[in-house]
């Protein structure tokens, strides 16, 4: 295709000068903006660059919004109309003598999006580059279509034959999720999705050096974890499932779920190493824990009735992390659940390995002790349960309902399902050769009191009525640990 058109001309000047006032209307109803909820932004355009020309053109711009960035969109540039929906419209502008040119959501586009993915390979110049990695080859010619997802990414599949994730926080380096998948590549052990290309700026580009986006191997698979594991516990509550309380259905996979994350964490530590956690590393670790509980009890006045138990928790475990056994650390996934899984017909497997979105890169590429994905999965299907819960009772788990009998045996069916679910994944973790997570309850219990910290966060900001989730698990986790001190 040639080299990177970059736009200097009079139309590019027009866009730019009216793309900051543009994104900052658009910005507050998408997902993946960290800001949707405090309305319009302060945008400031720090890149824009036309990667594809022609009509529809394609631009890439990374902008900051307010103190917040930096941000990626992939811009469709049209004259007249843009074939998509109103929604994916970002703005329109006149034009002198001719059509309004027309910006949009360039990735749902599929014509588009299938002219993008041509675009690796080719010869680069200018501050943005398609880069395919050794030995792959894409799909040419096939549509792009972009997923219907809630996602902090934007995921474009290309029939199943490959996935392009659109990082919307774009990653300083080398993306955490490119070296892990190159991590299980190398291992040959784990099934994966292998990465083939990525899109990323150049140092001297006027952003630095950024991951903008990877393409991977599709995954052909049955679908995710939470699908699976909601749609069983459901039936389960309801007695769809004739298995007998608090069994479920779902026992058995949770078990293979279990062997398949402890694989991969020991592929990871073959490739990449393990050792045992420093001193100060392991200070580092405890502070990061004590800085998050803080923020949590700042944010979320509900949990102030547990805040001597998580403080004595941490004291627990700056006795294990500091003492003569430390805890092994390596790189893991960093935020795994339900819906980060795949079941396939080689069993389950793992995806979207750019860690938690709301972590610096530098502390997502921090070793940590493998247990931390497990306890984050442990969190994932208490939360199954308790969707699959609300499905039934048709409300929210905050929202007063009638006084039913049933209500509360489902109740009690939904704790005993995720007990039990729980119970199964860390018995096949530890048949996969990891660290078996029933022998160390402190490391385990404090991350998953973490995690349930920022879930609360979440929920009292995005969604108040689920907040009783996460609430009740530090309930029960709090109640252990006065048991135990």
């Amino acid at each position: 295709m040639g080299g990177v058109t970059t736009l200097v001309d009079a139309e590019l000047e027009r866009v730019r000068v009216a793309l900051d006032g543009l994104l900052a209307g658009w910005l507050p109803g998408r997902r993946w903006f960290a800001g949707k909820d405090a309305g319009a932004p302060l945008v400031t355009t720090r890149l824009l660059e036309r990667v594809l020309p022609g009509d529809p053109a394609l631009l890439v711009a990374v902008f900051d919004a307010g103190a917040d960035g930096p941000y990626q969109a992939l811009i469709g540039m049209c004259r007249g109309p843009a074939p998509v929906p109103s929604e994916a419209v970002i703005g329109r502008l006149s034009a002198p003598g001719g059509p309004a040119l027309t910006l949009y959501e360039a990735t749902q586009e599929p014509e588009l999006m299938t002219r993008l993915l041509e675009r690796f390979g080719a010869d680069g110049h200018g501050p943005v580059r398609f880069e395919c990695l050794p030995g792959s080859e894409l799909p040419l010619g096939v549509p792009g279509v972009a997923s219907t997802a809630e996602q902090s990414n934007t995921s474009v599949a290309f029939a199943d034959r490959a996935m392009f994730k659109v990082l919307r926080r774009p990653v300083p380096g080398t993306s955490p999720e490119l070296e892990l998948l190159g991590a299980l590549q190398r291992a040959g052990s784990v099934p994966s999705a292998a990465p083939l290309a990525q899109v990323h700026t150049t140092a001297e580009s006027p952003v630095g050096a950024l991951t903008l986006g990877i393409v991977q191997e599709f995954v052909r698979s049955g679908g995710d974890g939470w699908a699976a594991a909601t749609g069983q516990a459901r039936a389960c509550l309801t007695g769809g499932d004739r298995t007998e309380a608090p069994l479920g259905g779902f026992a058995e996979e949770s078990y293979r779920l279990g062997l398949a994350t402890a694989r991969v964490h020991t592929a990871l530590a073959e490739q990449l190493g393990s050792r045992p956690i420093g001193g100060p590393e392991g200070t580092a670790l405890l502070d990061l824990l004590g800085e998050r509980l803080a923020e949590g009890l700042r944010a979320v006045p509900d949990l102030a009735p547990y805040a001597d138990a998580l403080r004595a928790l941490h004291e627990g475990l700056r006795e294990s992390v500091l003492g003569d056994r430390p805890p092994l650390v390596q790189r893991i996934h960093g935020d795994l659940h339900l819906g980060q899984v795949l079941r396939t017909e080689q069993g389950w497997v793992l995806i979207d390995f750019e860690g938690e979105p709301g972590h610096s890169p530098e502390e997502r590429r921090r070793p940590q002790p493998a247990l931390r994905d497990v306890a984050a999965m442990l969190r994932s299907f208490d939360y199954a349960a308790h969707h699959a819960l609300s499905e039934v009772l048709g409300r929210p788990p905050g929202e007063p309902g009638p006084d039913e009998p049933r209500a509360a045996g489902w109740a009690r069916r939904a704790t005993a399902w995720a007990v039990h679910n729980r119970q199964a994944y860390c018995a096949g973790y530890a048949a996969g050769g990891g660290q078996d997570p029933r022998r160390a309850p402190l490391l385990v219990r404090a991350f998953e009191a973490d995690k349930a910290v920022y879930e609360a966060v979440y929920e009292a900001h995005n969604r108040p009525a689920w907040l009783p989730i996460p609430l009740a698990a530090v309930r029960r986790l709090t109640e252990e640990i006065r048991q135990q001190y």
